[in-house]
Protein backbone atom coordinates (compact mmCIF):
# COMPACT_ATOMS: atom_id res chain seq x y z
CA UNK A 1 0.00 0.00 0.00
CA UNK A 2 1.44 3.37 -1.08
CA UNK A 3 2.38 5.79 1.65
CA UNK A 4 -0.07 8.69 1.91
CA UNK A 5 1.32 12.04 0.81
CA UNK A 6 0.31 15.26 2.56
CA UNK A 7 -1.02 17.80 0.06
CA UNK A 8 -2.64 20.12 2.62
CA UNK A 9 -1.62 23.78 2.61
CA UNK A 10 -2.62 26.78 4.69
CA UNK A 11 -3.77 30.10 3.25
CA UNK A 12 -4.32 32.77 5.90
CA UNK A 13 -5.51 30.23 8.46
CA UNK A 14 -7.75 28.37 6.01
CA UNK A 15 -6.70 24.80 5.23
CA UNK A 16 -6.91 23.56 1.64
CA UNK A 17 -6.88 19.77 1.14
CA UNK A 18 -4.48 20.33 -1.77
CA UNK A 19 -2.87 23.44 -3.28
CA UNK A 20 -4.94 23.55 -6.48
CA UNK A 21 -7.69 26.13 -6.91
CA UNK A 22 -9.45 27.61 -9.93
CA UNK A 23 -8.90 31.17 -11.15
CA UNK A 24 -11.62 33.79 -11.08
CA UNK A 25 -13.45 34.34 -14.34
CA UNK A 26 -12.49 30.97 -15.80
CA UNK A 27 -14.71 28.65 -13.77
CA UNK A 28 -17.99 30.54 -13.54
CA UNK A 29 -19.15 30.16 -9.97
CA UNK A 30 -18.26 26.49 -10.04
CA UNK A 31 -21.84 25.48 -10.76
CA UNK A 32 -21.08 25.17 -14.47
CA UNK A 33 -18.47 22.47 -13.80
CA UNK A 34 -20.42 20.29 -11.37
CA UNK A 35 -21.51 17.93 -14.15
CA UNK A 36 -17.90 17.19 -15.11
CA UNK A 37 -16.48 16.03 -11.76
CA UNK A 38 -16.75 16.31 -8.00
CA UNK A 39 -15.42 19.76 -7.15
CA UNK A 40 -14.54 18.47 -3.68
CA UNK A 41 -11.44 16.98 -5.30
CA UNK A 42 -9.99 20.49 -5.58
CA UNK A 43 -8.31 22.49 -2.86
CA UNK A 44 -10.62 25.39 -3.62
CA UNK A 45 -12.64 27.24 -6.24
CA UNK A 46 -12.72 30.96 -6.92
CA UNK A 47 -15.95 32.48 -8.18
CA UNK A 48 -16.22 34.97 -10.99
CA UNK A 49 -16.00 38.57 -9.79
CA UNK A 50 -19.12 40.00 -8.17
CA UNK A 51 -20.04 43.66 -7.72
CA UNK A 52 -22.64 45.48 -5.63
CA UNK A 53 -24.93 45.86 -8.68
CA UNK A 54 -25.13 43.99 -12.00
CA UNK A 55 -22.47 44.87 -14.57
CA UNK A 56 -23.21 44.42 -18.29
CA UNK A 57 -19.55 44.11 -19.27
CA UNK A 58 -17.94 45.25 -22.50
CA UNK A 59 -19.38 45.07 -26.04
CA UNK A 60 -18.55 42.09 -28.25
CA UNK A 61 -16.33 40.69 -29.66
CA UNK A 62 -14.56 40.31 -26.35
CA UNK A 63 -12.63 37.01 -26.51
CA UNK A 64 -9.85 36.21 -28.97
CA UNK A 65 -7.33 33.38 -29.30
CA UNK A 66 -3.65 34.29 -29.46
CA UNK A 67 -0.48 32.20 -29.83
CA UNK A 68 -0.17 30.11 -26.64
CA UNK A 69 -3.05 31.89 -24.97
CA UNK A 70 -6.11 34.06 -25.29
CA UNK A 71 -7.21 37.64 -24.78
CA UNK A 72 -10.41 38.71 -23.09
CA UNK A 73 -12.17 41.99 -22.51
CA UNK A 74 -15.27 40.70 -20.73
CA UNK A 75 -15.40 43.73 -18.45
CA UNK A 76 -16.35 41.73 -15.34
CA UNK A 77 -19.92 41.06 -16.43
CA UNK A 78 -21.80 39.76 -13.39
CA UNK A 79 -25.35 39.61 -12.00
CA UNK A 80 -24.62 41.60 -8.83
CA UNK A 81 -24.39 40.51 -5.20
CA UNK A 82 -28.13 39.85 -4.64
CA UNK A 83 -28.42 37.23 -7.38
CA UNK A 84 -24.98 35.87 -6.54
CA UNK A 85 -25.94 35.12 -2.93
CA UNK A 86 -29.37 33.69 -3.75
CA UNK A 87 -28.29 31.57 -6.73
CA UNK A 88 -24.56 30.87 -6.72
CA UNK A 89 -23.65 30.67 -3.04
CA UNK A 90 -26.76 28.60 -2.37
CA UNK A 91 -25.63 26.06 -4.99
CA UNK A 92 -22.12 25.85 -3.49
CA UNK A 93 -23.10 25.26 0.13
CA UNK A 94 -22.76 21.46 0.04
CA UNK A 95 -19.44 21.26 -1.80
CA UNK A 96 -16.60 20.07 0.43
CA UNK A 97 -13.96 22.51 -0.74
CA UNK A 98 -12.85 26.04 0.07
CA UNK A 99 -14.81 28.75 -1.75
CA UNK A 100 -13.10 32.07 -2.40
CA UNK A 101 -15.33 34.87 -3.66
CA UNK A 102 -13.76 37.39 -6.03
CA UNK A 103 -14.97 40.95 -5.36
CA UNK A 104 -14.77 43.82 -7.84
CA UNK A 105 -15.68 47.50 -7.76
CA UNK A 106 -15.07 50.89 -9.33
CA UNK A 107 -14.69 52.67 -5.98
CA UNK A 108 -13.74 51.75 -2.42
CA UNK A 109 -17.38 52.09 -1.38
CA UNK A 110 -18.46 49.59 -4.05
CA UNK A 111 -15.97 47.03 -2.75
CA UNK A 112 -17.13 47.61 0.80
CA UNK A 113 -20.81 47.11 -0.02
CA UNK A 114 -20.04 43.64 -1.42
CA UNK A 115 -17.69 42.68 1.41
CA UNK A 116 -20.32 43.77 3.95
CA UNK A 117 -23.00 41.62 2.28
CA UNK A 118 -20.66 38.60 2.37
CA UNK A 119 -19.60 39.09 5.99
CA UNK A 120 -22.23 36.79 7.49
CA UNK A 121 -22.37 34.26 4.65
CA UNK A 122 -21.06 30.82 5.65
CA UNK A 123 -19.98 29.55 2.21
CA UNK A 124 -17.12 31.97 1.42
CA UNK A 125 -14.01 31.10 3.43
CA UNK A 126 -11.77 33.62 1.65
CA UNK A 127 -12.30 36.91 -0.19
CA UNK A 128 -10.22 37.78 -3.26
CA UNK A 129 -10.28 41.51 -3.90
CA UNK A 130 -9.78 42.27 -7.58
CA UNK A 131 -7.79 45.48 -7.81
CA UNK A 132 -6.12 44.41 -11.02
CA UNK A 133 -8.50 43.89 -13.92
CA UNK A 134 -7.24 45.95 -16.89
CA UNK A 135 -10.62 45.92 -18.66
CA UNK A 136 -12.61 48.19 -16.36
CA UNK A 137 -12.39 51.74 -17.62
CA UNK A 138 -13.38 53.52 -14.42
CA UNK A 139 -11.17 53.17 -11.39
CA UNK A 140 -10.17 49.52 -11.15
CA UNK A 141 -6.75 49.79 -12.72
CA UNK A 142 -5.80 52.68 -10.41
CA UNK A 143 -6.09 50.60 -7.26
CA UNK A 144 -3.70 47.97 -8.58
CA UNK A 145 -1.03 50.22 -10.05
CA UNK A 146 -0.56 52.86 -7.33
CA UNK A 147 0.82 51.65 -3.97
CA UNK A 148 -1.10 54.27 -1.99
CA UNK A 149 -4.40 53.26 -3.62
CA UNK A 150 -3.68 49.56 -3.08
CA UNK A 151 -3.00 50.27 0.59
CA UNK A 152 -6.19 52.35 0.93
CA UNK A 153 -8.57 49.72 -0.48
CA UNK A 154 -6.86 46.90 1.42
CA UNK A 155 -7.11 48.73 4.73
CA UNK A 156 -10.75 49.68 4.12
CA UNK A 157 -11.78 46.13 3.23
CA UNK A 158 -9.92 44.63 6.20
CA UNK A 159 -11.84 46.84 8.60
CA UNK A 160 -15.17 45.21 7.78
CA UNK A 161 -14.32 41.79 6.30
CA UNK A 162 -15.10 38.70 8.37
CA UNK A 163 -13.14 36.38 6.06
CA UNK A 164 -9.39 36.54 5.33
CA UNK A 165 -8.63 39.03 2.56
CA UNK A 166 -6.53 38.03 -0.46
CA UNK A 167 -5.56 40.93 -2.73
CA UNK A 168 -5.28 40.06 -6.43
CA UNK A 169 -2.43 41.92 -8.12
CA UNK A 170 -1.98 43.16 -11.67
CA UNK A 171 1.31 42.53 -13.50
CA UNK A 172 0.91 45.80 -15.42
CA UNK A 173 3.23 47.75 -13.14
CA UNK A 174 6.90 48.69 -13.03
CA UNK A 175 7.61 46.90 -9.73
CA UNK A 176 5.02 44.43 -8.46
CA UNK A 177 6.80 44.10 -5.10
CA UNK A 178 5.89 47.70 -4.25
CA UNK A 179 2.18 46.94 -4.70
CA UNK A 180 2.54 43.68 -2.77
CA UNK A 181 4.21 45.44 0.16
CA UNK A 182 1.54 48.15 0.16
CA UNK A 183 -1.20 45.49 0.40
CA UNK A 184 0.68 43.73 3.19
CA UNK A 185 1.02 47.02 5.06
CA UNK A 186 -2.72 47.59 4.59
CA UNK A 187 -3.43 44.33 6.41
CA UNK A 188 -3.85 41.83 3.56
CA UNK A 189 -3.89 38.20 4.69
CA UNK A 190 -2.53 36.95 1.36
CA UNK A 191 -1.97 37.79 -2.30
CA UNK A 192 -3.10 36.35 -5.64
CA UNK A 193 -0.89 36.91 -8.68
CA UNK A 194 -0.85 37.45 -11.50
CA UNK A 195 -3.90 38.74 -13.28
CA UNK A 196 -3.77 39.18 -17.06
CA UNK A 197 -1.22 41.23 -19.00
CA UNK A 198 -2.73 44.03 -21.08
CA UNK A 199 -2.46 43.31 -24.80
CA UNK A 200 -3.87 44.18 -28.19
CA UNK A 201 -4.64 42.29 -31.39
CA UNK A 202 -5.29 43.83 -34.80
CA UNK A 203 -7.48 42.17 -37.43
CA UNK A 204 -5.37 43.01 -40.49
CA UNK A 205 -8.00 41.89 -43.03
CA UNK A 206 -10.65 44.16 -41.54
CA UNK A 207 -8.06 46.78 -40.53
CA UNK A 208 -9.57 47.17 -37.10
CA UNK A 209 -9.22 45.96 -33.53
CA UNK A 210 -9.96 42.27 -32.92
CA UNK A 211 -11.63 43.16 -29.59
CA UNK A 212 -14.34 45.81 -29.37
CA UNK A 213 -12.60 47.16 -26.27
CA UNK A 214 -9.36 47.58 -28.31
CA UNK A 215 -7.26 46.15 -25.47
CA UNK A 216 -7.75 42.99 -23.45
CA UNK A 217 -6.18 40.78 -20.84
CA UNK A 218 -3.68 38.22 -22.13
CA UNK A 219 -3.69 34.87 -20.31
CA UNK A 220 -2.54 31.31 -20.91
CA UNK A 221 0.88 29.63 -21.25
CA UNK A 222 2.36 32.68 -22.99
CA UNK A 223 2.40 34.61 -19.70
CA UNK A 224 3.61 31.83 -17.39
CA UNK A 225 7.33 32.77 -17.27
CA UNK A 226 6.36 36.33 -16.35
CA UNK A 227 3.99 35.06 -13.66
CA UNK A 228 6.55 32.69 -12.12
CA UNK A 229 9.14 35.48 -11.99
CA UNK A 230 6.71 37.84 -10.27
CA UNK A 231 5.63 35.21 -7.73
CA UNK A 232 9.29 34.60 -6.91
CA UNK A 233 9.94 38.33 -6.45
CA UNK A 234 6.87 38.87 -4.27
CA UNK A 235 7.59 35.77 -2.16
CA UNK A 236 10.91 37.37 -1.22
CA UNK A 237 9.32 40.77 -0.52
CA UNK A 238 6.40 39.86 1.79
CA UNK A 239 5.65 37.41 4.59
CA UNK A 240 2.01 36.66 3.72
CA UNK A 241 1.01 33.61 1.61
CA UNK A 242 0.71 33.75 -2.18
CA UNK A 243 -1.68 32.04 -4.58
CA UNK A 244 0.19 31.81 -7.89
CA UNK A 245 -1.46 31.78 -11.31
CA UNK A 246 -0.80 32.47 -14.95
CA UNK A 247 -0.82 29.85 -17.70
CA UNK A 248 -0.89 26.69 -15.57
CA UNK A 249 -1.75 23.76 -17.86
CA UNK A 250 -0.40 20.77 -15.94
CA UNK A 251 1.27 19.67 -12.73
CA UNK A 252 4.76 20.73 -13.74
CA UNK A 253 3.52 24.24 -14.42
CA UNK A 254 1.90 24.35 -10.99
CA UNK A 255 5.07 23.05 -9.35
CA UNK A 256 7.05 25.94 -10.84
CA UNK A 257 4.85 28.38 -8.92
CA UNK A 258 5.07 26.37 -5.69
CA UNK A 259 8.85 26.09 -5.93
CA UNK A 260 9.03 29.85 -6.62
CA UNK A 261 7.27 30.50 -3.31
CA UNK A 262 3.51 30.22 -3.83
CA UNK A 263 1.58 28.29 -1.18
CA UNK A 264 -1.21 27.41 -3.63
CA UNK A 265 -2.01 27.83 -7.32
CA UNK A 266 -5.03 28.67 -9.45
CA UNK A 267 -5.79 27.07 -12.82
CA UNK A 268 -7.43 29.50 -15.24
CA UNK A 269 -7.36 29.53 -19.03
CA UNK A 270 -6.83 25.75 -19.16
CA UNK A 271 -10.43 25.30 -17.96
CA UNK A 272 -11.75 26.70 -21.24
CA UNK A 273 -10.40 23.90 -23.42
CA UNK A 274 -10.39 21.13 -20.81
CA UNK A 275 -13.00 21.29 -18.04
CA UNK A 276 -11.05 18.58 -16.16
CA UNK A 277 -7.80 20.59 -16.18
CA UNK A 278 -7.70 21.53 -12.49
CA UNK A 279 -8.39 17.97 -11.35
CA UNK A 280 -5.60 16.71 -13.64
CA UNK A 281 -3.18 19.20 -12.07
CA UNK A 282 -3.92 17.68 -8.65
CA UNK A 283 -3.20 14.18 -10.01
CA UNK A 284 0.01 15.38 -11.68
CA UNK A 285 1.28 16.86 -8.41
CA UNK A 286 0.48 13.65 -6.54
CA UNK A 287 2.35 11.63 -9.17
CA UNK A 288 5.38 13.95 -8.90
CA UNK A 289 5.44 13.58 -5.12
CA UNK A 290 5.26 9.80 -5.46
CA UNK A 291 8.02 9.74 -8.08
CA UNK A 292 10.35 11.93 -6.04
CA UNK A 293 9.32 10.54 -2.64
CA UNK A 294 8.10 13.91 -1.38
CA UNK A 295 6.03 13.23 1.72
CA UNK A 296 4.70 16.75 2.32
CA UNK A 297 3.87 19.34 -0.33
CA UNK A 298 5.31 22.01 1.94
CA UNK A 299 8.79 20.60 1.25
CA UNK A 300 8.43 22.04 -2.26
CA UNK A 301 7.11 25.51 -1.42
CA UNK A 302 9.88 28.04 -2.07
CA UNK A 303 12.47 25.29 -2.43
CA UNK A 304 14.41 27.05 -5.17
CA UNK A 305 15.36 29.74 -2.64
Amino acid sequence: MAERRNLRVDIAGVTLKNPVMTASGTFGSGIEFMDFYDLSELGGITTKGVADVPWAGNPTPRVMETPSGMMNAIGLQNPGIDVFIERDLAALKDIDTVVMVNVCGHTVDEYLRVVERLADEKVPKLLEINISCPNVKAGGITFGTVPEAAYEVTQAVKKIAKQPVIMKLTPNVTDITEIAKACEAGGADGLSLINTLTGMKIDVERRTFALANKTGGLSGPAIRPVAVRMVYQVAHAVKIPIIGMGGIMNGNDALEFLMAGASAVSVGTANFHDPLAARKVVSDIEAYMERHDVKDIRELIGCVG
